[in-house]
């Protein structure tokens, strides 16, 4: 009969010892949440990631600019229809009073004053006249307006034409220099990517006013770690699961060979459920396929800057290329998880 109190006392001490390492700060007081096992080294050193960051966030923002600059061309382009079917209108209501002017003389307006055959008459004729000269007064105020809207008009026009061709350059360039840098690890191969990505659309990311992204700090709690996210990268971890996707996930690491781990915008989706093992196929080929679709099609949504899969890589400028830039393992290669970086 002594055995249980032993038990009972065993377990009264160690509740009692636990109970204290709490209080005196030893054990934190909730439960821990795990560090997820990582998918290993990525691949690539710190020059190509940041030449790769540089010529997406680059290409991206140069295309945000030219469609909102095209929006506004579009919007100018139907005010000065407006404007020319205004001016179309004054004028030929000027027309008309030039040719009153001309039949009946408007200089001669004392002629018709005289002409009056009595004082009423000469009334009238006098509230007539004065009410023809303010109407033909205001027509000529309208017919200036209306050419000084049509000349504003116009040059914000020419303006707008004048930052779609800078964009335009801005985007070759970003797109040479991405090129540039691809170059040494097969970039230079253009391929077919994994297919179309179509089903569940997300919702687009918040933008400034001229259509880009503002810069984001770290912020947000990592859902995957005990580090952090971007408000951005969050966004698009919340729209991946929303969109059925649910395999095994990594995003925010402390300390890598330079990407966007640490700095809380880069996520890593495992082709297997369980996690991130061996090369990826059959089912979980699959799964890595119409994932990294999926980020491509929505890539302005989500504000992407590339996609890693499978030994290619996606950027705005390029679209799929050869990325052979690995170190042989599943990890390095891209064979075993989706990666996906963040603006």
């Amino acid at each position: 009969m002594t055995l249980p109190n032993v038990r009972f006392r065993s377990t009264l001490s160690l509740a009692v010892l636990l109970a204290v390492a709490v209080l005196v700060g030893i054990l934190p007081a909730g439960p821990v949440r795990a560090e997820p096992a990582t998918p290993g080294p990525e691949g690539g050193g710190v020059s190509l990631r940041d030449q790769l960051d540089a010529a997406a966030k680059g290409f991206n923002d140069a295309t945000a600019r030219l469609e909102t600059s095209k929006a506004r061309q579009a919007q100018l382009t139907e005010q000065m229809r407006a404007t020319d079917a205004a001016m179309a209108d004054v004028t030929a209501q000027i027309g008309e009073v030039a040719a009153r002017a001309y039949k009946s003389g408007r200089v001669s307006g004392l002629a018709v004053l005289v002409d009056s055959e009595s004082p009423t008459g000469l009334l009238q004729r006098a509230t007539a006249l004065e009410t023809r000269v303010r109407l033909d007064d205001a027509q000529l105020r309208r017919l200036n307006e209306t050419a000084a809207t049509q000349r504003r008009q116009q040059a914000a026009l020419d303006n707008e034409i004048k930052v779609q061709q800078a964009q335009v350059a801005e985007m070759a360039k970003r797109k040479q220099a991405a090129e540039k840098a691809l170059a040494p690890v097969g970039g230079g191969q253009k391929v077919v990517g994994p297919g179309s990505g179509g089903g569940f659309v997300p919702t687009g990311v918040p933008r400034r006013a001229d259509g880009t992204l503002a810069p984001e700090s770290c912020s947000a709690d990592d859902p995957t770690t005990s580090g952090c996210l971007t408000p951005r990268t969050l966004h698009a971890y919340q729209q991946t699961k929303a969109a059925g996707f649910n395999h095994f996930v990594s995003c925010y690491r402390p300390q890598e060979d330079g990407g966007e781990h640490p700095r809380g915008r880069a996520c890593d989706w495992a082709a297997s459920a369980g996690g991130f093992g061996g090369v990826a196929t059959g089912a979980d080929r699959d799964y890595g396929n119409r994932l990294a679709a999926w980020y491509v099609a929505n890539a302005q949504r989500l504000g992407v800057l590339y996609v890693i899969w499978f030994r290619q890589i996606w950027l705005p400028s390029t679209g799929w290329r050869a990325y052979r830039n690995g170190d042989g393992t599943p990890s390095g290669d891209h064979t075993n998880h989706v990666h996906l970086s963040v603006q």
